[in-house]
């Protein structure tokens, strides 16, 4: 079997909480079996996909069965226009972390490339989803489209599914204001540097993952050591000052982080550096999350390192009002730390 087909598939992998990440094509293990798959790209795990969500898990209950996710890797955007980096609000591994900390049993993860771009709508359902994958029952949004062409809707797969005793549920658009919840609708907030606008959409605080790498060392000369981390290319976050909370080994922190090129030292690449308070703990090669609480201020160079200084404090002052005002209202740092598949 071609390593480039949809087939090809390691074995699943098995969370502690009993969480399953199935790559590629393969019988679904126990546990996890015939479970009532959402199926879409579910990029951002927002509230129009949590309610999508929410009718997979209740249908899982009437039937007996786990619920799960079903989506691709990478996004089908970015497979079709490699040219044009999407930006990703949720990559793969910060996505089965949130799906395990929301209460699914599982996620499918289909590579999605020319094998399975030119797979017809019909053989996507029946001989993928339903004699492959085993799945009960399949939930999705009132707009998704799958198949070569994007030839597959909604009313295909609730005909099929009748046909072949899977039971189809299609979940209506969530709307704010006129307008449904879509991913395209927080990557703007973002891009603006409004991570409030964003959690309203999400239904939680937008956060980032990724390991700690050693810098400059200069945050420490100047009095703010920093835990560094390089996001993906594709992160297209406002440059800027930003009140945070960052999650290491269990425990959540609060603390101030600066995403952008340091227009003050060497306006280097782009780089997220976060200063945690009360805290002196060695964290490189540490896997971390950081959550975006507040917007403080956009980039900006400085003339000497004593106004930078000056203007870091004023920071730190700042982000501990925000994040001591907000609590943990939208926070899903602390569940999505416990729960990290491994992936």
């Amino acid at each position: 079997m071609s390593v480039n087909s949809p087939h090809a598939s390691p074995s699943p992998v098995a969370h502690p909480d009993g969480f399953s990440l199935v790559k590629g094509l393969q019988p679904l293990p126990p546990g996890f079996a015939r479970a009532v798959v959402a199926l879409g790209n579910f990029d951002g795990l927002h509230r129009g996909h949590r309610a999508v969500i929410g009718e997979a898990q209740r249908l899982a209950a009437a039937l007996g069965l786990p619920a799960g996710l079903l989506s691709f890797e990478p996004h089908p955007r970015s497979f079709f226009k490699p040219d044009a980096p999407l930006f990703r609000l949720t990559p793969a591994p910060l996505k089965a972390a949130l799906a395990c900390a929301m209460g699914l049993q599982g996620l499918v993860e289909l590579p999605f490339n020319h094998a399975l771009a030119g797979t017809s709508a019909h053989d996507f359902i029946e001989e993928m989803l339903v004699r492959c994958l085993g799945i009960g029952g399949i939930v999705i949004g009132h707009d998704f489209h799958f198949g070569k062409g994007r030839a597959g809707s909604p009313e295909m797969i609730a005909e099929m599914g009748a046909r072949l005793g899977i039971p189809v549920s299609v979940v209506a658009a969530l709307k704010e204001g006129e307008a449904p919840v879509s991913s395209s609708q927080i990557r703007d907030c973002l891009v603006q540097g409004d991570v409030e606008a964003a959690a309203h959409l999400l239904g939680y605080r937008w956060l980032v993952r990724g390991e700690v790498v050693h810098g400059d060392k200069r945050g420490r000369l100047l009095g703010f050591p920093t835990a560094n981390m390089i996001l993906g290319k594709d992160c297209a976050l406002k440059h800027g000052i930003y009140a945070v909370r960052l999650a290491v080994d269990g425990v959540v922190h609060d603390g101030v982080a600066s995403f952008g090129r340091r227009p003050t030292f060497d306006d280097g690449a782009p780089r997220l550096e976060t200063f945690v308070f009360d805290f002196d703990d060695d964290v490189y090669g540490k896997q971390v999350d950081v959550e975006f609480c507040g917007f403080l201020r956009g980039e900006a160079k400085f003339e000497s390192v004593e106004a930078l200084i000056v203007q870091m404090d004023a920071d730190c002052a700042r982000a501990r009002i925000v994040l001591s005002e907000q609590g943990q209202g939208l926070s899903v740092l602390a569940d999505v730390c416990r729960h990290s598949p491994l992936y």
